[in-house]
């Protein structure tokens, strides 16, 4: 069993047995999406090209995944003390959902100025909610505060191995569904769903290539890649809100490995790749999601005559804020 909750230097890469290990473990409590095509988008790329809805997935995003292998790699008595996070978006959702399935509870520390909708969801959920300041220092002393008091699992929203391994499932079912796929594109923030990606994509076939894809107002991945040193995400400016945090010293070292490239796009082609994907597949993404469409528009000449997949992170949108 790989450890949950560390943050060390990780320098083991998952086995292909560790893969499959997760995709029969969180099998019964996770949704295995949909896979959708267009053939406009195939005709405007020259290539064909496939989606995997992670909008469709529980709690409307990919994390459940990880958050779900997570918690079931912890012993019955660290279950019966409970997991504990620190997130103001789709994580804390994630695991306060996950934990209300497999019967544990989850304490969710998230900053004061988190949306409303985030904070009634992660209630509603059955999870613990602790406010803090809205400060990364505040949510990390916080969480500490709590994990003594609690006896709580650390389980990090991204740099965290089992995390990153049940993330690599949603690669691993679409490639089930698409025979010989060329290249994937994800979106990168944190790098647990770039991490998983690439390692799934090298035990199905190391040929195919794994591109990540983000915001140039939150470059701190393709600036990680270019000098093979994690950069610190600092003020980033991106409608993309799930995509503001930076890699960790668990999943980098898989992304360095295994990701080709990382493409990054403007504000405004995140915008029109939302817009677009609403309008031509007539489902619901949000603009993390839009992100990975938006890099395979703009480096459409390298996908030309390919098999290319695509995630759909997630469709969680505030709907009073559209962009668009």
């Amino acid at each position: 069993m790989l450890p949950t909750g560390s943050t060390n230097s990780f320098d083991m890469i998952p086995t292909l047995k560790d893969v499959k290990s997760a995709v029969q473990r969180i099998k019964p409590y996770v949704h295995n999406t949909p896979v959708l095509t267009s053939t406009t988008i195939d005709q405007m790329m020259n290539a064909t090209v496939f989606f995997k809805c992670e909008n469709f997935q529980r709690m409307g995003a990919f994390k459940i995944r990880g958050a779900t292998n997570a918690i079931l790699q912890l012993s019955e008595e660290e279950r019966a003390r409970g997991v504990i996070t620190h997130s103001s978006g789709n994580f804390a959702a994630a695991l306060a959902l996950a934990a209300r399935s497999l019967v544990t509870k989850a304490y969710i520390v998230m900053p004061s100025n988190a949306p409303v909708v985030k904070r009634e969801a992660v209630v509603g959920y059955g999870a613990q909610v602790i406010e803090c300041a809205p400060t990364l220092e505040s949510r990390e002393s916080t969480m500490k505060v709590y994990q003594k008091k609690t006896g709580a699992t650390f389980v990090h929203p991204s740099n965290d191995i089992n995390v990153i391994l049940g993330n690599s499932t949603a690669v691993w079912e679409m490639a089930k569904v698409v025979e010989n796929l060329d290249v994937v594109i994800a979106p990168v923030g944190g790098g647990g769903l770039l991490a998983g990606t690439a390692l799934a994509t090298n035990h199905l076939n190391y040929y195919i290539e794994t591109i990540g894809a983000e915001p140039f107002g939150a470059d701190d991945a393709y600036l990680s890649l270019k000098t093979g040193k994690i950069q610190p995400c600092m003020n980033p400016k991106t409608i993309a809100d799930g995509l503001k945090t930076q890699l960790g010293d668990i999943n980098f070292p898989i992304i360095q490995k295994f990701v080709s490239k990382i493409i990054r796009v403007e504000e405004s082609e995140i915008i029109h790749a939302m817009k677009f994907i609403w309008e031509r597949l007539k489902i619901v993404i949000e603009p993390s999601s839009a992100v990975a469409v938006a890099a395979m528009f703009r480096n459409s000449s390298e996908f030309k005559k390919r098999k290319v997949g695509v995630i759909l992170s997630g469709g969680n949108v505030d709907l009073a804020n559209l962009p668009f």
